[in-house]
């Protein structure tokens, strides 16, 4: 075995990768020792023919007879077989779509963790009916790998932060990236095929920023462009995490087309001239009908100008339109990245200082031993991303999570929150937003009255049996359970809550109560009734001494309130003393006292009464029984009946008055 230096027993020990490209397929064969990778063998072959467009594998056998190739060359080298390989997904494969979600929320209630994250998992569901509307296949399944919020709105005006405010309305601008279904199965068809297992997989774009913008760098608004042949991939990072994907559809092979039209070449001709311009100064070739041309890289370069122009007019446009302005700084990589002048046109549109646009090679890496294994281009930081990826373990397939009993299988991007699959299964984020049960409605005296609803329960999610959240991160084979959040009960309402049953007034010493009569849908209720939606409610009471006064039958009198002489229509109100003194000097309130013997409450108690007939409203006047202050329904009744408020009371009656639940 051709392994200097290590301590491979194995092939578990190696870290095997391939980057499977449009172009070329790159394998990686290292070890992780001592805090570096170190790279021990590569192999690097070109497609024979198109066996990929764009990232996209399309014939999965000319893939897989390359990648065939590549583990017998590497086998052979190492003489130890591979049988895991770390891989990645095309990041022109990624789609992402910027859209703006508002929901209407219950103005009385803070806002919450809870439910901003609802609100975004509303509009990353939002931004993938979006793109299935845009592509028309309902049945081609994509992955969100990720988003990054744009801005936040309160009652539509732009907030910076939606926690602890209160509002009617809550809206978000997001950013969502996904990945489709068919990539990553073709990948894994043309691998097993090669007879190989998957033993990790990334991301091109995440594999690549991860080798060039250090995790250090990301608190700069940075952008990475991978630069290939079918396409331009741009990834941009602020504030410490990567915020966006974006894709041109114009990249290298533009160029070669150029090249191609301008000096009569054929396509693999034009792409090896392409190559070369920045390699040399002068170049020889042939034309396809056997002219010889010589050219100095400055006279080509001319000659396709205008295209450079339009790649780097339409790689800075996106990088505008994703990240709003220009950022700090642009990163080149990807074999085409390397025509000359692009820097130059992009640092032009994007007024940036030339020494801001710049090509990233292997040369500023660290971590890494055996460099000297690979050509030292941009063409490598993908590759080499990939392998470390797979050194560092930190994407492992997908992992399964079990969500209310069912298994769901997760793409594993990073780390993976129960938001993730809760969007991935297509949760209505509604269900986690409690809601104010309906409105009830009644008139009294004629007045519309609206008694709110009461608020729901939250839902409540649980994770390995505890309590959890949308942002709890989970691992492979975690049990997930989600229990919605429910819809508030309409209020019970009786008619002693509404009307002015308790209050009273001190008149001569004693307690008078101010409430004449009380009627319900045209009907006298002497009783504490429950209130239907709807129903109308009237009643009277004694506003006025004048109406106290009239009520009582009393003609002529000197009148005292709180100790001092009124007229007959001064307004009275809970808990005012009333004094009145008829103009003979005699009270009118003294008459014959009588007595009756109740059992009350299971105990027998002797009232003293200077009224004709003891009523049973009068019996709250000597017991200690806080109306004010209702505790659920009002129970009333008399040797075991319901009773009414001016039933007679007699010698012995069994009397019970208490608030049920």
């Amino acid at each position: 075995m051709v392994v200097p230096d290590t301590n491979i027993k194995n092939s578990n020990d190696l870290i095997f990768s391939l980057d499977i490209g449009t172009k070329t397929i790159v394998g990686i064969v290292g070890v992780h020792e001592n805090g570096k990778f170190k790279i021990i063998e590569s192999c690097i072959k070109e497609h024979n023919r198109r066996n990929m467009y764009d990232g996209q594998i399309h014939d999965i056998e000319g893939v897989t007879r390359i990648i065939k190739e590549i583990k017998k060359e590497l086998e052979e080298k190492l003489e130890i077989p591979l049988k895991n390989v770390s891989i990645a997904a095309a990041g022109r494969a990624l789609k992402t779509y910027r859209f703006k979600t508002n929901k209407d929320i219950d103005s009385t209630i803070e806002i919450d963790n809870n439910m901003i994250k609802a609100l975004e998992m509303e509009g990353i569901q939002n931004s993938q009916k979006l793109m299935d509307e845009e592509i028309g296949k309902k049945d081609l399944r994509y992955y969100c790998i990720g988003y990054s919020v744009v801005n936040y709105f309160l009652d539509d005006n732009f907030i910076e932060k939606l926690e602890g405010h209160k509002g009617k309305k809550i809206g978000v601008d997001l950013l969502a990236t996904f990945l489709p279904q068919i990539v990553i199965d073709s990948l894994y068809v043309a691998v097993n095929r090669a007879g190989l297992e998957v033993s990790n997989m990334t991301l091109e774009p995440i594999a690549a920023i991860n080798v060039a913008i250090k995790e250090n760098l990301r608190l700069l608004n940075l952008a990475l462009v991978d630069i290939g042949a079918g396409t331009s991939d741009i990834a941009i990072t602020k504030d410490g995490s990567i915020i966006a994907y974006a894709m041109t559809s114009i990249a290298g092979d533009e160029i070669t087309e150029a090249i191609a039209k301008s000096y009569l070449l054929d396509f693999d001709s034009s792409e090896k001239l392409k190559v070369r311009l920045n390699k040399e100064e002068e170049h020889k070739f042939f034309d396809v009908v056997g002219i010889e041309h010589q050219y100095s890289t400055e006279e080509i370069i001319k000659k396709i100008e205008g295209v450079i122009d339009k790649l780097a007019a339409e790689i800075s446009k996106k990088i505008i339109e994703y990240n709003g302005v220009a950022p700090s700084a642009v990163f080149l990589i990807g074999g085409s990245s390397q025509i000359p002048k692009l820097n130059e046109y992009i640092a032009k549109y994007l007024k940036l200082p030339e020494e801001r646009v710049v090509l990233r090679d292997l040369s500023f890496i660290e971590s890494i031993e055996g460099i000297s294994k690979l050509h030292n281009g941009p063409d490598m930081i993908t590759p080499i991303g990939i392998a470390m990826e797979g050194a560092n373990n930190k994407y492992k397939n997908f992992i399964q999570i079990y969500l209310n009993g069912e298994e769901i299988r997760v793409f594993n991007t990073d780390s993976v929150k129960v938001a993730d699959v809760l969007i991935l299964v297509g949760y209505n984020p509604r269900k986690l937003i409690p809601e104010r049960g309906k409105d009830f409605i009644y008139y009294l005296n004629n007045e519309k009255k609206i008694e709110k609803g009461e608020i729901g329960k939250p839902a409540e999610i649980i994770v390995n049996g505890a309590k959890g959240n949308l942002k709890t991160v989970l691992q492979n084979k975690d049990f997930v359970e989600v229990k919605d959040s429910t819809r508030g009960e309409i209020r019970d309402i009786y008619l002693y809550n509404i009307i002015p049953i308790y209050e009273k007034v001190i008149l001569n010493g004693e307690e008078v109560r101010v409430l004449k009569e009380a009627k319900v849908n045209g009907e006298i209720i002497e009783e504490n009734i429950q209130i239907h939606e709807g129903d109308r409610i009237e009643y009277y009471k004694n506003e006025t001494v004048y109406n106290l006064l009239e009520d009582l039958n009393i003609d002529e009198y000197n009148i005292f309130k709180n100790g001092e002489q009124v007229g007959i229509y001064e307004n009275i109100k809970d808990k005012d003393e009333i004094d009145i003194k008829l103009k003979s000097n005699k009270n009118f309130l003294e008459t014959e006292e009588n007595e009756i013997d109740l059992i009350v409450n299971g105990e027998s108690k002797k009232f003293t009464y200077t009224e004709e007939e003891f009523l049973f409203v009068n019996i709250f006047n000597y017991i200690d029984f806080d109306l004010s202050k209702p505790k659920g329904k009002l129970v009333l009744k008399v040797n075991n009946r319901d009773a009414q408020y001016m039933k007679v009371l007699e010698n012995g009656d069994n009397v019970e008055i208490y608030w049920s639940k």
